[in-house]
């Protein structure tokens, strides 16, 4: 009878500039099928509602289950505006443009966002050869191995689309998880969320046994349930 029982369809969305191998830890039982996503080359100028149509195209199930990291959280709450989904859960990242930190709206208001300089993101690899210390190489490796998107035009893209995203409310029925130490987006500026004390911006990865306990009840009940 469990083969009879229906499939429901969970879908991951990486981070900025991040490959989906940031979830390889993440385990759920036999009825989830887990998919990642990919980001794509934008095209130039190219619209979010166009992006997210392209976007849209790898998700092939009827009410999916919509999980989106940091960037891939605003994503993912773009896409849940042109289909149904069965649940929107989002992890290190804002529900409106109000929860993002002052340094991304003084970014926006002064267009300083314009002049980061993105094509230097294919070479933060470079750090392990330098003589640094052992918390800089470790994270260096990390990033390297995580962060595998470095198309400037993609990055340009991106760093646009969060730092000027518009959305005014929070989409109902989210549910949020974040981390109390996240320092790319300080819990103070958070409402209304599943706060996991200690985690940090990439907990997805290094806190990923919380993940695998409470997804399921979260997809199923929309809250946590304590075993």
């Amino acid at each position: 009878m469990d083969d009879l029982e229906p499939k429901t369809h969970v879908y991951f969305m990486p981070g900025m500039a991040a490959n989906p191998s940031i979830f390889e830890y993440i385990n759920l039982p036999e009825k989830y099928v887990i998919h990642w996503l990919k980001w794509k080359i934008p095209y130039h100028n190219e619209s979010m509602h166009s992006y997210i149509t392209r976007m849209l195209e790898d998700v092939v199930h009827t009410d999916p289950v919509l999980i989106g990291v940091s960037f891939g959280g605003v994503i993912v709450q773009e896409m849940a505006k042109l289909i149904s989904v069965k649940r929107l859960i989002l992890v290190s990242t804002v529900k409106s443009k109000h929860e993002l930190p002052a340094r991304m709206k003084l970014a926006r208001t002064t267009g300083l966002y314009k002049i980061l300089p993105t094509s230097l993101a294919g070479r933060i690899g470079d750090l392990e050869k330098l003589p640094v210390g052992e918390f800089t190489r470790k994270r260096a490796h990390l990033y390297k191995q995580y962060l595998s998107v470095s198309d400037k035009q993609y990055l340009d893209w991106a760093i646009q689309k969060m730092v000027c995203w518009d959305q005014e409310e929070p989409l109902e029925g989210t549910i949020h998880i974040h981390g109390g130490a996240d320092l790319v987006f300080p819990i103070k500026n958070i409402k209304n969320c599943i706060v996991i004390e200690g985690g940090t911006h990439i907990m997805i990865i290094n806190r990923f046994r919380w993940f695998n306990k409470h997804l399921p009840s979260l997809i199923e009940k929309g809250e946590l349930v304590e075993n």
